[in-house]
């Protein structure tokens, strides 16, 4: 079977600085899978590589999504998904939800005004807030949305086009205890209908018992990449991190307690 995200021996070079240092992972259909790391660790430049907004330098490795090295933007997201949480800086105008959803079908961020939008296309965008609990909104103006709110939105943007995987860049940030643990339920329910999440994040706690496979990241090389069990310790979080081993179990206790398997 081939893989869904297959990068081999990928060199990211930004100003004449390396920021990713001959990584290689593979990614399965269904293979749910955690990028964790500290900040500055490159999870943001790899993010770019798979969203094939940057290459691997000089030809430098390969970054092949479902087989391919090459890919319009538009189609790739109809294979692999991508929230960001800034992503609601590049909107435009005063979108309501639904315009939010069916954008994602058009390849634009908010803007439907001049496109020819069918029934099917509003149709599956509503479908999609429905599956994010957050259809009732759907005439709602997004900019008078939660933060929870609005990064469910944005997950039904990118699920419209119904991707075979999801990734999500620090899901959780910006959101209070209460909310993130109801959100993260909800990152479970997506695991369970089927969809494939890739969750990039230095929240130690966001790492879902769903999750399969851990890559950790350091000053942009791959350090480990394994089994969720194998890699989820106080011992390999100490050491990621740079803290003492006290404060990786806590924060591992804490994961425990918000995503209970």
């Amino acid at each position: 079977m081939t893989p869904l995200v297959d990068l081999q021996n990928v060199t990211v070079v930004r100003d004449g600085f390396t920021i990713l240092h001959n990584l290689s992972l593979q990614i399965d259909e269904g293979q749910h899978t955690a990028i964790l790391g500290p900040n500055g660790s490159g999870k943001s430049t790899l993010i770019r590589v798979l969203a094939h907004e940057i290459y691997p330098f000089a030809g430098r490795g390969s970054a092949r999504i479902a087989g391919k090295e090459r890919w319009a933007v538009q189609e790739l997201r109809k294979v692999l998904g991508m929230v960001s949480p800034d992503i609601s800086e590049k909107l435009l105008g005063n979108p309501t939800v639904l315009d939010i959803a069916v954008s994602g079908l058009l390849g634009t961020f908010g803007v439907v005004s001049g496109y020819e939008v069918t029934s099917e296309m509003w149709n599956l965008a509503l479908e999609s807030l429905a599956n994010l609990e957050v259809d009732h909104l759907a005439h709602r103006s997004f900019e008078t949305l939660s933060t929870g709110e609005s990064r469910r939105v944005l997950i039904a943007r990118a699920l419209a086009l119904r991707p075979q995987g999801l990734v999500l860049d620090e899901p959780t940030s910006g959101l209070d205890m209460k909310s993130s643990t109801a959100f993260l339920k909800t990152l479970g329910d997506l695991m369970k209908r089927g969809t494939t999440l890739i969750l990039v994040t230095h929240h130690v706690e966001e790492v879902l018992p769903q999750i399969q496979q851990v890559a950790m990241l350091s000053k942009g090389r791959l350090i480990e990449c394994g089994e969720r069990a194998k890699l989820m310790t106080p011992a390999k979080i100490a050491d990621l991190y740079d803290i003492p081993i006290e404060s990786a179990s806590a924060s591992l206790q804490l994961a425990q307690e918000r995503c209970p398997a």
